[in-house]
């Protein structure tokens, strides 16, 4: 399918040879919202030993890329005036930024950059080398959110023209597995119809079964 048919292209950075589980979900729940809103996905900077799970990689929206963002988007230090297309043009999702996430971003950008997903160990604080190379940046409030609610709360924004405090958000959810288990969640999700916090299939079933993991040994 050719990429001028997609609305907007979402770039996670992995940085990681491996793909655990929590991730695993979060990146096909991503490709297949992608594919529904007419958008594409991309995970970058992919270590050659990484292997793309079966039903991530069957999603037409899906492009795996070994290159890092750089490469495909020069940053703005990097790229003359006349090279720079607003079609191409990227925004970086960063906590620091100045300016919050608005509708009339759908109009000024094309790509949006999710930077220090993961990372290496020790960890790098990827998002902070990104905004040093130029790329100009936005904010999606002040609390913590999974990958795949960040990249929905912006297509909500940017594709969907929900401002961020119109966004149906629902904090620290609890989540119950039976009458006696449950745990709580310390992310903002989206909340669906239901009032309930949208969430990959198959991530709860996950929470439940590895109840005995901390959250960072899930990914």
């Amino acid at each position: 399918m050719a990429s001028e048919t997609y609305g907007k292209t979402y770039i996670v950075e992995h940085l990681d040879p491996e793909l655990g589980l929590w991730s695993e979900l979060e990146y096909i729940c991503i490709g297949q919202d992608s594919q529904k809103a007419g958008s594409r996905f991309l995970l970058s900077s992919l270590p050659d030993e990484f292997r793309v799970p079966d039903r991530l990689a069957q999603l037409e929206s899906f492009t795996p890329e070994k290159r890092s963002v750089e490469e495909m988007y020069p940053p703005p230090k990097a790229q003359s005036d006349t090279a720079c297309e607003v079609k191409n043009q990227v925004c970086l999702l960063d906590p620091a930024a100045k300016q919050d996430l608005s509708p009339e971003d759908g109009k000024n950008f094309g790509v949006f950059l999710f930077g220090g997903i993961l990372g290496d160990d020790p960890p790098r604080d990827r998002t902070s080398e990104l905004r040093k190379k130029g790329y100009e940046g936005r904010r999606l409030g002040p609390v913590q959110m999974t990958t795949d609610t960040a990249v929905r709360v912006t297509r909500m924004v940017v594709q969907e023209g929900y401002t961020l405090d119109t966004v149906p958000y629902l904090d620290h959810p609890d989540i119950k597995f039976n009458k006696h288990e449950s745990t709580q969640m310390p992310f903002r999700y989206v909340a669906d119809s239901d009032g309930k916090p949208i969430m990959p299939e198959g991530m709860v079933e996950l929470i439940g079964k590895d109840g005995d993991k901390t959250i960072d040994d899930m990914f």
